[in-house]
């Protein structure tokens, strides 16, 4: 039994004599003591402290970013829902502000109004919001996708925004209403059928 604890004793030294002497060979020694067992845990530590074992997180880590870039790749061109919840004003403090009194969502169709927007805001600011309501992949939705933004005149600060279909519309109306923009909580609601126009137009026409 006594003879038996110094030859333990006398591996354990044989082992950092390696790390010592041959970094090189440790590298490889480092992998075959991942398989072997604990007893080279010693030197796997060393390894990590030399820098080598850095290279290991490394490359996990790049690959950890770079799929979730590639998660985010899509929804970095527009808003999150998580960022619309976020900006966006309750129900209890909508009421506060004069702009959302008597609101009305109105009919649903694929066209809606937005009003109340800040003089700084740019078609490009509405198409970060809006754009996540679109599947830019499909030609059709892309085409249908349309922003007008008023910048002068009576209609100044007010928008109105073509999209997809009428659950696209629904959906944005529902998460984009209230949202606040540029310190302006947005107003946003379904646009109103044009068919009365469409009536006044074809009288003057006709004129």
């Amino acid at each position: 039994d006594v003879f038996e604890q110094p030859q333990h004793v006398g591996h354990k030294k044989i082992e950092f004599h390696i790390t010592t002497d041959i970094p090189s060979v440790l590298q490889i020694n480092s992998e075959r003591e991942e398989k072997n067992g604990r007893n080279l845990h010693a030197a796997t530590e060393e390894i990590n402290n030399t820098g080598f074992g850095r290279i290991f997180p490394a490359p996990s880590s790049n690959d950890k970013m770079e799929t979730e870039e590639e998660d985010e790749e899509i929804p970095s061109e527009f808003i999150s829902r998580r960022e619309l919840e976020k900006n966006r004003l309750s129900r209890e403090e909508m009421e506060k502000f004069s702009v959302f009194k008597n609101y009305e969502p109105g009919d649903p169709n694929c066209r809606i109004y937005v009003k109340n927007l800040a003089k700084q805001v740019q078609e490009k600011d509405l198409k970060f919001i809006f754009g996540r309501y679109v599947d830019f992949q499909s030609e059709l939705e892309r085409n249908m996708f349309d922003i007008r933004l008023m910048k002068e005149g009576r209609m100044k600060g007010q928008a109105f925004i073509g999209l997809p279909n009428e659950k696209a519309a629904a959906k944005a109306l529902k998460e984009a209403n209230g949202y606040v923009l540029f310190e302006k909580p947005m107003v946003v609601q379904f646009a109103r059928s044009a068919r009365p126009k469409q009536d006044s137009n074809e009288g003057k026409r006709k004129k």
